[in-house]
C-alpha cells in the first residue's frame, strides 16, 4: 500500500492553490504509471488500467466512483472494452492539488484487487 494512500484528503478553502510543477514532480515519483498532462492549460494526473473484459472495466471504474464519492472528490472516468483511464484533478484549483495524488494512490490500492487486472 502507498504511504499517499493513507493520507487524509483535505477540503480546499478559498486560499487553496495549485501545486506547483515541482510540488507534482516530486509527488509523481511515489506513483509508478500515473502521468502529468495538461487539458485546457489545467495539469491533470492519468493513468490506464488493462484489464481482460469490459465485465471487469466496468467493476473497476464503479469501484473508483465509490471511493469519490467517499471523498466528494471525483475523476473522469473513462470505459472501455478492457480499458480504464482514470484522470485526477482539482476544479476548484484547475490544476492538482495533493488530493489527486492521494486519490490517485487509493486507485492503485483498488487495483491491486481488482478481478481480470492485465497491466497498468
Amino acid at each position: 500500500m502507498n504511504p499517499l494512500s493513507r493520507s487524509s484528503c483535505e477540503a480546499c478553502s478559498a486560499g487553496s492553490k495549485a501545486l506547483s510543477a515541482e510540488q507534482c514532480t516530486a509527488l509523481l515519483q511515489q506513483l509508478p504509471g500515473w502521468q502529468l498532462s495538461s487539458t485546457d492549460g489545467m495539469a491533470q494526473l492519468s493513468k490506464t488500467y488493462l484489464f481482460s473484459n469490459f465485465s471487469q472495466a466496468l467493476a473497476f471504474s464503479n469501484q473508483v466512483g465509490s471511493i469519490s464519492e467517499a471523498q466528494n472528490h471525483h475523476p473522469q472516468l473513462v470505459t472501455e472494452w478492457g480499458k480504464v483511464t482514470v484522470r485526477w484533478w482539482t476544479h476548484a484549483l484547475a490544476g492538482l492539488h495533493r488530493n489527486d495524488f492521494i486519490m490517485a494512490a487509493r486507485t492503485d490500492d483498488l487495483a491491486q484487487h481488482a478481478e481480470g487486472l492485465k497491466s497498468s
